[in-house]
């Protein structure tokens, strides 16, 4: 709800409806506008059938000598309406009922052309049909010119890049930026921009419309966790991120530093073990080796001199395989296991 209210006060203001048709609206007839003559238009309806109904930002604008409106649908429900066409054609209804009831027009009046826009900001990208002819099955022949026709701009906020919305000299596009935006130096950048923007007196109410929306939709959602406190003016929004990029920049060198420590000691633990293990490896060859030369060296013994003391059993398992194969060359030499083992 805060976020609806908030967008509401942002685009209640002549400036940011202006930017939008100008920056967003690539329509030749949008040159002929006169921005000066923008109004808001009551966006409170009373059906035939006496339901209340609380509609969306309704603006209109000179375009020549007639009126053009303008019907701004915030749209920040979770999912896609796939039949979105179908509430703008009842919108639409709606506002053409309150124009002939309150308009005073005559029988050689005409309805003003109205564009319908959907501004809409949710996470998965908008896939619904823009044209109301899409979501009607196929008439049979001589009915289809009593199909009812619609269609509505979708500006899809998500959509856009940044390289795209940073090239126009925009308030909506800064706003979607903002929007769009990852981090605090992300924000920062066009708060910077929205302050040059918005710098002259009678754009007061406006920068204050930015700044509520900042503390109460923005920057709660980018920063779910932080302890944000109230501010009262762009300036001071850019002042406190300012020092939080700067405090997240020592965080994170001390969180790379520590990770650093972290990974060279892992690392050094890694080669260690595998250093442990190879040696491991190593030792128990050479042990496997020295037993086996053990055994095979006692058993020549045994052939030659008969039974083997222990004393000597034990010597001859603790020699190096070295030492065994000196033995195994001597042994035809040697006339008893002591002469050739204490020689």
């Amino acid at each position: 709800m805060s976020h609806d209210n908030s967008y509401k006060l942002l685009f209640s203001h002549p400036e940011m409806v202006a930017d939008l048709l100008k920056g967003f609206v690539k329509e030749a007839w949008v040159e002929q506008c006169d921005f000066a003559t923008l109004e808001k238009v009551s966006g409170s309806y009373v059906t035939d059938d006496l339901r209340d109904r609380e509609d969306d930002l309704i603006w209109r604008v000179r375009w020549g000598d007639e009126w053009l409106y303008v019907y701004l649908l915030l749209e920040f429900q979770s999912t896609v309406d796939h039949f979105m066409a179908v509430r703008i054609l009842g919108y639409l209804a709606l506002l053409y009922q309150d124009i002939i009831r309150t308009g005073n027009l005559t029988k050689t009046d005409k309805l003003p052309p109205v564009l319908p826009v959907v501004l809409y900001n949710g996470e998965r990208r908008w896939q619904a049909p823009v044209d109301l002819d899409f979501l009607i099955h196929p008439a049979p022949s001589g009915l289809e010119k009593y199909r009812p026709q619609v269609s509505y701009l979708l500006l899809d906020e998500g959509s856009f890049s940044k390289d795209e919305l940073s090239s126009l000299h925009n308030l909506v596009a800064a706003l979607f930026q903002l929007e769009n935006s990852r981090t605090a130096q992300d924000i920062q950048g066009v708060l910077w921009r929205l302050i040059d923007w918005l710098k002259a007196a009678e754009q007061t109410s406006l920068r204050r419309a930015f700044t509520v929306w900042i503390n109460r939709v923005l920057l709660p959602r980018k920063a779910p966790n932080a302890d944000i406190k109230e501010f009262n003016d762009l300036q001071e929004v850019h002042d406190m991120l300012a020092e939080t990029v700067k405090q997240w920049t020592q965080q994170a060198e001390q969180e790379g530093l520590q990770k650093g420590l972290e990974k060279g000691l892992e690392k050094g633990l890694q080669e260690g073990r595998q250093k442990g293990r190879q040696e491991g490896m190593h030792q128990g060859l050479q042990e496997g080796r020295k037993q086996e030369a053990a055994k095979l060296f006692l058993l020549l013994l045994e052939s030659k001199f008969g039974t083997v003391s222990q004393l000597l059993q034990d010597k001859v398992r603790s020699a190096s395989p070295e030492q065994i194969e000196a033995w195994t060359k001597q042994i035809f030499q040697a006339k008893t296991p002591e002469e050739l083992l204490n020689g």
